[in-house]
């Protein structure tokens, strides 16, 4: 318990001096511990990121050991992490990425959470969750943009605009990745009730800026949404309860919101869901002592959430799944309809996709809030004729605290990410900026994953489980020489339910990045290009055309 409680000061070191031998180790090694800094993790003293197991290593040996690999790893050595645990390390290439990252990765007909925690009991495996196993997590920034885009792509379709002054927004959920929906919901201009079933979340929200109001009770909540959209002016509320507690009373109070989605951690029914009728160390204590119990209760819970979402839809609600894989489980429950309601990517994203766009991330190594800003207004001078980027950074800029190292979520796109990079490269090879910087995404990207409750739910050939796609993915960016590369199963939606590759890339003012950024930077959004282009998408063939993306058995092309 000592060992823990002092891990819990743990903090990305700032500035140019390295401890590493070479700057991609020191940023992995500036990563790994920036996601167990206690402003970014939601359980720093147990290894656990985000998501409810999301952890960054397996165990603090293997924490202990990694930190010491990365200082010993050599610029022409790459290091093995097997589920959070370093397994080996090579001689390769200059070029070749330092460290390669498999988490969670089960052959499929043992890819459930059963076998999972069967090997996590023995000490064999973590759950890497998407960027908390590959040390790439900014904190609730990192799907705020995305959240942010959804409401607002939602807005569109439900109202005909992106405008949402005076609408409601009811949703679950205000831990490390669903912290974001309160501001998420703000910056769209909406008035955004989250339930929750932790006070302490809720406070830390407030604290970081993310939340306006603690209340815990629905008809104090149900005013404060009255007064703000009758003003329509912005508001994020939150509210302590149970979804399936609190979404069932809406229906029959016969309280409609505009727009009903959920982001609670419904992906792991023991450690992340909370079923109804428990307090929060009721429910820690059954989980521990009775898990096939925990996870019944949990799962009859969801059932019970996601029918009262239906109920919802049918009153009028525009009603999204955002990617939890609740609905799975609610059809466990006994629930039939529960995919009458589609999934954010289908719904709102996917044109994004088929642009080669998704939720790209940077962060500056320095620890100097004001290179965050030198590359703000470089990205707001490149693409200034996209309005929705200059309107979200400069929102952004307001609105969002920094959690451990300054970092920016911005969505690029094809073509766009690698003259992005290139030029920042030459922002630190100038002294611009006080030290490298890192570039990163989410696994959910536009070619990167397969997930057939999420972001390949509903694919336009039929295509959405084949899983060879974020494989493919993640041998390209190690072809490419991205600085570390992961391959982890399960995160998002859970054991069983996906397979996702990530990439991270080190821009440290050298020629040698400058390669890596024209090749990486290229191929990576190129994949979700080349992915929708296959599966028949008449926009993403029409961007391969324009932008020369080459894909040989393209309807048109000259091959």
């Amino acid at each position: 318990m000592e060992k823990q409680t002092a891990r819990q000061a743990i903090q990305a070191p700032r500035g140019k001096e390295m401890q590493c031998k070479g700057w991609a180790q020191e940023a992995a090694m500036r990563m790994l511990l920036n996601n167990l800094d206690a402003e970014v993790a939601e359980e720093p003293e147990n290894l656990v990121v985000y998501g409810g197991i999301g952890k960054a290593a397996r165990d603090w040996d293997s924490f202990d050991q990694i930190i010491a690999s990365l200082k010993e790893l050599e610029n022409d050595e790459t290091l093995l992490i097997q589920s959070g645990k370093p397994v080996g390390m090579f001689r390769t290439h200059e070029a070749a990425p330092r460290i390669l990252i498999a988490n969670s990765n089960l052959v499929p007909a043992w890819a459930t959470w059963d076998h999972f925690y069967e090997l996590e009991d023995k000490g064999l495996m973590m759950y890497g969750q998407m960027t908390a196993g590959s040390w790439i997590y900014i904190g609730a920034q990192g799907i705020l943009q995305g959240t942010y885009l959804s409401f607002i792509e939602a807005g569109k379709k439900a109202f005909g605009s992106s405008d949402l002054s005076g609408r409601f927004i009811v949703t679950g959920g205000m831990g490390g990745m669903s912290g974001a929906q309160p501001l998420a919901g703000k910056m769209a201009k909406a008035v955004i009730l989250v339930v929750e079933v932790d006070k302490a979340r809720i406070e830390r929200k407030i604290k970081e800026g993310y939340c306006d109001f603690l209340v815990e009770d629905l008809d104090e909540a149900l005013k404060l949404v009255d007064t703000y959209t009758t003003k329509r002016e912005p508001a994020s509320i939150g509210l302590v309860g149970n979804c399936a507690d609190i979404l069932p009373e809406l229906v029959r109070k016969g309280v409609t919101p505009d727009f009903v989605t959920d982001q609670t951690s419904a992906h792991d029914p023991i450690n992340g869901y909370i079923p109804n009728g428990l307090s929060v160390q009721e429910a820690i204590h059954l989980r521990k002592n009775d898990p096939k119990g925990y996870e019944k209760r949990s799962i009859q819970a969801m059932g019970v959430h996601v029918q009262a979402m239906l109920d919802l839809q049918k009153a009028g609600a525009e009603t999204f799944d955002y990617g939890n894989n609740i609905r799975a489980y609610a059809r466990q429950a006994g629930v039939d309809h529960a995919f009458d309601f589609p999934g954010f990517v289908p719904a709102y994203i996917r044109p994004l996709f088929c642009e080669g766009k998704g939720p790209f991330r940077w962060a500056a190594l320095s620890g100097n809030p004001e290179d965050i800003y030198k590359m703000d207004q470089l990205a707001m001078d490149m693409f200034r004729d996209d309005e929705g980027l200059v309107n979200w950074i400069e929102m952004a800029q307001k609105m969002v605290k920094w959690q451990g190292l300054p970092a920016r979520i911005c969505w690029l796109g094809y073509g766009d990410r690698d003259r992005f990079a290139l030029r920042v490269n030459e922002m630190v090879a100038s002294g611009e900026l006080d030290a490298p910087i890192v570039f990163g995404r989410d696994h959910l990207d536009c070619g990167s994953v397969a997930s057939p409750n999420r972001e390949t739910e509903g694919m336009k050939d039929g295509s959405d489980a084949v899983a060879d796609w974020p494989i493919l993915n993640a041998l390209i960016n190690t072809a490419g020489g991205a600085s570390w590369v992961s391959v982890h199963h399960g995160g998002g939606v859970g054991m069983g339910y996906s397979l996702h590759a990530g990439q991270v890339l080190v821009a440290d003012g050298t020629q040698a990045a400058k390669e890596r950024i024209e090749r990486v930077l290229v191929s990576d959004p190129g994949m979700g290009i080349v992915r929708h282009v296959d599966a028949g998408y008449e926009r993403a063939s029409e961007v391969a055309k324009a932008k020369g993306v080459h894909i040989p058995m393209q309807q048109g092309s000259d091959i």
